[in-house]
């Protein structure tokens, strides 16, 4: 694919030539020019790296291992060594361990952690502290008994301990696991019950919107249903001089503070198990490996979002979503790492930028609902707050739309660097997402990242250009599942891992969005695939219907579904979430037709209009649109969906009502 400077989307924000010099992504791609011979332009043209990173797969992730210092010297041919989705094998004669990676690059003028909570001041934690408490915690797990691929589940909110925690197991071979304490016992059981862990650091409750949530009944129910758990560690936040009953105390865990001594590993050893959503089921746990997060990261902290020594990183997540784990990678990179355990909008909406000048962050990581809370809001934090360090804002999760994006150079910084990213859980990174090199466009992804062989696809495989396609990749990638655990058969030829991401294509991974591919060579994610608008034959993203009606203030959130109906009908609603005080009236009704129909289409415009008291979402802020879908088709609610995996429950009521007053007729 190639830049084309014809008409387009607003453009608004344009790298310099001395810009793309400075940036770390810049710099690699002369250093990889100069290495290997190539013309790519001066400055460095994108597409042109790009296309020779997943053309020459070895070359490149053999130049990203050496350029970063993390497996500087490895022969082209020994990177690669079978080329195949799934079960490529990357690095099969090298070892690697994250959380030595981790730990390598900081500097002692910088800290390693700054904790954030709700009203505490930040807290510092150095490089040595850290350091220290990883090796002090590795050394108890050894003396625990925990064994190289014993499992170790937290049970944890994002503080300092759930790093601290990972570190340390990662540090011995353990694989690490954890659940945010929003969680109740059914949630969490459905996860931890699966892998089976010997260890669980578990904290006693956590603070959100200013009120204490007591979790010490939710730990007693776990600690019962887990027989293979031989050791809880109590990490106390409301009540420190309580400790359950035969549990050791996070400070007795960490009370040696040492050097850690790290386990050389495989490349692909097992390094964390994250899953799925679970909203129509059992999540699936995704196993990833040591060498290939190491690698991916350094690519995608480093270079995409351009992030190194000594930056200051901040992205809300808890650490039930892979953000989390993304977000403490930027350790890999010697950047600092803000944890921050609270909600997202207290004391006030405004309150990430508030973070963000309080902290000095040079990487600001949220999600496109915040933003358009703040857009909605009519806030202007660049008036309000101290953002001179404010280089970078990513977001992710869902589509960011074009009038946020404008919103942001307008009320935010007029030069930062906006980027938004799309990926998942399933490969820990992203597929399409940011690049220093090219220019922000209103509503559009850059580009598919370095090393990303992503297309957009048609029904017959085919590749396609300025219409919605399948988001396929079609080259293996370091960070993509080792497996599914549990899976049968075991490994990467297991059943559930190919149905995942193999069907319909064999040897293609089919991630299920569907993405547009414009003519200058930016990306719009649309929505998934598997909840696709079919009107009448023609398939319709639903992400440009909640871009037009979330721009009406009056409308605080929504969800359209397409139902196809038994005699060959087809139903597609609109349910509205409205602020306070506010009521459908014909005026407003026609106002949400009138947008779809002017920033969509007419064929977007849906069938009827319902107010609803909540819209669901899963835990990371995704719209539940094929489980709500599958209630108006008659499916069980205990089928469709799993309201453990749910961020509302009281909603998920609403619409079950909803779906069984519409097949009885009423």
């Amino acid at each position: 694919m190639s830049a084309d400077t014809g008409a387009g989307p607003e453009v608004l924000w344009t790298p310099t030539p001395e810009s793309i010099a400075a940036s770390r992504l810049g710099r690699f791609a002369t250093w990889v020019a100069d290495r290997r011979g190539l013309d790519l332009g001066s400055p460095p043209d994108y597409d042109a790296i790009w296309r020779w990173s997943v053309d020459h797969l070895d070359q490149f992730w053999a130049d990203v291992a050496s350029f970063t210092d993390v497996l500087p010297g490895v022969p082209e041919d020994r990177v690669l060594t079978r080329r195949e989705m799934p079960g490529a094998e990357w690095f099969p004669d090298v070892t690697i361990n994250y959380a030595e990676q981790a730990l390598r690059y900081g500097s002692e003028e910088h800290p390693a952690l700054i904790a954030v909570a709700e009203d505490v001041d930040p807290v510092e934690v150095s490089w040595a502290t850290l350091r220290g408490q990883v090796g002090a915690f590795a050394a108890t797990l050894r003396r625990l008994g925990v064994q190289r691929g014993d499992r170790v589940a937290g049970y944890l909110p994002n503080v300092p301990e759930a790093v601290v925690a990972f570190l340390g197991a990662a540090s011995i071979g353990a694989v690490w696991s954890s659940c945010a304490p929003d969680f109740g016992t059914r949630s969490v059981l459905d996860r931890f019950a699966q892998i089976e862990p010997v260890v669980l650091i578990a904290v006693d409750g956590y603070r959100f919107g200013g009120k204490a949530y007591d979790r010490r009944d939710v730990v007693a129910e776990l600690r019962a249903a887990l027989p293979t758990v031989r050791t809880t560690i109590a990490v106390s936040r409301l009540r420190p001089d309580e400790l359950p009953e035969g549990a050791l105390s996070w400070a007795e865990a960490v009370a040696d503070p040492q050097e850690p001594v790290f386990e050389p590993l495989p490349f692909a050893a097992p390094l964390w198990i994250v899953f799925s959503s679970g909203t129509t089921g059992l999540p699936k746990g995704i196993v990833h490996g040591h060498g290939g997060l190491v690698l991916e990261q350094r690519k995608q902290i480093g270079l995409h979002i351009d992030v190194g020594p000594g930056d200051r990183l901040f992205w809300y997540a808890s650490t039930a979503w892979i953000m989390w784990n993304i977000a403490t990678s930027a350790l890999l990179a010697g950047a600092t790492v803000v944890v921050y355990d609270g909600a997202p909008t207290y004391p006030a909406v405004d309150a990430q930028f508030a973070l963000a000048a309080r902290t000095g962050l040079n990487f600001l990581g949220t999600s496109p609902g915040y933003l358009g809370a703040c857009e909605k809001a009519g806030l202007r934090p660049g008036e309000d707050h101290d953002l001179s360090a404010l280089r970078t804002i990513g977001v992710t999760g869902s589509p960011l739309p074009a009038s946020t994006f404008g919103w942001v150079y307008d009320a935010v910084k007029p030069d930062v660097f906006l980027g938004s990213l799309s990926g998942g859980t399933d490969v820990a990174t992203g597929f399409i997402g940011s690049s220093p090199l090219l220019p922000v466009t209103a509503g559009e992804l850059q580009r598919p990242m370095l090393g990303v062989a992503a297309a957009s696809w048609d029904e017959d495989g085919h590749p396609v250009v300025g219409e919605l396609g399948e988001l396929v990749v079609t080259e293996p990638m370091p960070s993509m599942p080792l497996y599914f655990w549990n899976d049968t058969p075991p490994g990467p030829g297991g059943s559930r891992y190919r149905e995942a991401y193999f069907e319909p294509w064999p040897g293609v991974w089919r991630h299920g969005d569907w993405l547009e591919i414009t003519e200058r060579g930016t990306c719009l994610i649309t929505g998934r695939s598997d909840s696709t608008l079919n009107r009448g034959g023609v398939r319709m993203g639903t992400a440009d219907i909640y871009a037009a009606v979330e721009a009406i203030p009056a409308v605080v959130d929504c969800v359209v579904l397409g139902v196809e109906q038994p005699d060959g009908g087809y139903w597609m609603p609109l349910f509205v979430q409205l602020a306070a005080g506010e009521e459908l009236t014909p005026e407003l009704e026609a106002q949400i037709k009138a947008a779809i129909r002017a920033n969509a289409s007419p064929r977007h415009v849906p069938d009827e209009i319902t107010v609803v008291p909540g819209v669901p979402h899963t835990r990371t802020g995704k719209r539940l649109e094929v489980p709500l879908k599958r209630l108006f088709q008659g499916v069980d609610p205990a089928k469709a969906l799993n309201v453990g995996a749910v961020d509302d429950a009281t909603a998920v009521d609403h619409f079950v009502e909803l779906a069984r007053a519409r097949r009885a007729g009423r």
